[in-house]
């Protein structure tokens, strides 16, 4: 990863950025198999839900979206872990939680950031922040990826992640398949 990049929490006054970044994502030519939303259903969200998510991402103990910012202030990309109670409903229809754990969503690199090193720095932020928390006690940390992006899923390999074994239907398309990655707690 080059220099002058760091890796921070998002913050309350950064929603602009964080909706921006959000809706740059949706248009993506991967987004189709990379995210449960259409760039269309989040345009049309009002300001005040794009502050509401920066607000919870930024203060709430058990969310947490990290950004990767140059050095010129611009955005890199971003990720987000969300806390999951183990006997609680996952993400995906059919997934049941069985340990404490946190959730890795909304994965993100601009294209001039990618092959850079950039999304397992974001990854490690991410686990670094998961294996933090006392409340819970996070025994993993999770995600699921698409059956047709290989380059994501290449990626989240290389960053220490293994297939569990659970392949789940992608929510309004059941002949395709959601595969979980998971890191124990080491």
């Amino acid at each position: 990863m080059s220099t002058g990049i760091i890796i921070r929490r998002v913050r309350i006054e950064d929603w602009p950025q964080a909706r921006d970044l959000r809706l740059e994502a949706l248009l993506d030519p991967v987004a189709s198999v990379a995210f449960l939303e259409r760039h269309e259903q989040a345009a049309a969200r009002p300001d005040e839900f794009w502050q509401e998510r920066t607000t919870r991402a930024a203060t709430d103990p058990h969310v947490a979206q990290f950004i990767a910012q140059a050095e010129d202030g611009s955005w890199l990309g971003s990720m987000t872990g969300v806390v999951e109670r183990a006997g609680g409903n996952g993400a995906l229809e059919g997934d049941v939680v069985e340990v404490d754990q946190v959730h890795v969503v909304g994965v993100y690199v601009r294209p001039r950031a990618r092959g850079t090193g950039l999304a397992g720095e974001l990854i490690r932020t991410v686990q670094e922040w998961a294996w933090s928390l006392t409340e819970p006690r996070i025994e993993r940390v999770r995600l699921f990826v698409h059956e047709d992006n290989a380059r994501a899923e290449a990626m989240y390999l290389k960053a220490g992640f293994e297939r569990t074994g659970v392949a789940l239907p992608v929510p309004g398309d059941r002949t395709r398949r959601e595969t979980e990655l998971a890191v124990p707690r080491g």
